[in-house]
């Protein structure tokens, strides 16, 4: 599917997609899936760089491979993931970040590491040749796709096709928030405002183990926050603040949250319908601020006895709720304590 300009349609060609060099593979796309980014590149941000091959979740197989990939063969069943890991560099050893310094996120050239392009469709009638446009390193909405063996996880081919397509950003970025970046506690509270876009691979934890997935999935949604500031998950906590990247996916919030161990997970959104398929995701309470005149962070006090949430993770990319997600924690209510 080729995007040829900003808000144009986009439409299904027919394009070549090139063997792959040294230290990449050809991936065969079995499943992909549309995210909030894609829109947002879809419109032209951060860059209008046209004609150009959007998707960055998605999940395949591995078709052929370029001189120098060890860690992968034909026939593996991988997800491609838009920043890499070299493992060696000060940020991958550093065991709290892997912004990865050797392989970064490739979001402003619209190019493979080498700054080139793998994919190209005809002129016409002219006989030549026109470049298309990777998106950050992945191209998932493609049959075939080259990617940069560094950009690659291979995965668990037990897991469905449709759920594993979420983990390279989806699942990582609502799961990986409470489970790896927050570490939520046993025992602890949270609250989840915005309950939106409801993930099929929020359960992938039962197929795989999430301690053997490379950092790079699990912290591929903490990021740069200036470059995708409009779709940012905020988890506060007594102790830190931390800004991720997300696409309202507060169900696998939810679901990392429950699987720490929390044993009281708060629910906030204005559509009523959200709460049975929270209370599916582990949800204990919840909340609908359309329902009193009173602020959120004043009803998640109310249902904590006074309390507040020991975590409070912000799902929307709403930044009048940033205030009230702070203002439900329990390190405001200690500030304000005579």
């Amino acid at each position: 599917a080729v995007c040829w300009g900003e808000e144009e349609e986009v439409k299904v060609e027919e394009i070549q997609v090139d063997p792959p060099k040294s230290g990449e593979a050809r991936i065969k796309m079995l499943c992909a899936s549309i995210c909030h980014t894609d829109v947002l590149c879809f419109k032209g941000f951060p860059l209008p760089l046209f004609p150009r091959v959007l998707g960055h979740e998605g999940v395949g197989i591995v078709e052929s491979i370029g001189e120098g990939v060890r860690e992968l063969g034909e026939g593996d069943m991988v997800v491609p993931t838009y920043i890499g890991e070299c493992g060696t560099c000060e940020n991958c050893m550093s065991g709290k970040t892997n912004l990865c310094q050797t392989y970064p996120l490739q979001a402003f050239t619209g190019l493979l590491t080498d700054g080139t392009s793998r994919m190209s469709i005809n002129d016409g009638g002219g006989g030549g040749q026109t470049r298309l446009y990777h998106f950050l390193s992945c191209s998932t909405w493609s049959e075939y796709t080259v990617v940069d063996a560094h950009y690659i996880v291979k995965i668990d081919p037990r897991i469905p096709l449709p759920h594993a397509s979420f983990i390279s950003c989806g699942f990582a970025t609502g799961f990986g928030a409470a489970w790896k970046e927050a570490k939520v506690q046993k025992g602890n509270t949270v609250a989840v405002l915005g309950l939106g876009a409801v993930g099929l691979g929020v359960r992938i934890h039962t197929h795989t183990d999430t301690h053997s997935l490379p950092c790079s999935t699990m912290h591929c949604f903490c990021f740069l926050l200036q470059f995708f500031e409009l779709d940012m998950c905020f988890f506060i906590s007594t102790l830190s603040l931390s800004l991720s990247l997300s696409l309202s996916h507060a169900m696998k919030v939810m679901e990392g949250a429950r699987t720490r161990g929390a044993t009281r997970i708060i629910g906030v959104d204005i559509n009523d319908t959200k709460r049975e398929k929270g209370m599916a995701f582990g949800m204990t309470d919840f909340i609908n601020p359309r329902d009193s005149d009173k602020s959120i962070s004043e009803l998640v006090m109310g249902v904590t006895g006074g309390l507040g949430v020991d975590y409070s993770f912000e799902c929307t990319g709403v930044a009048a709720l940033v205030n009230q997600c702070i203002e439900s924690t329990k390190i405001v209510r200690m500030r304000y304590i005579p």
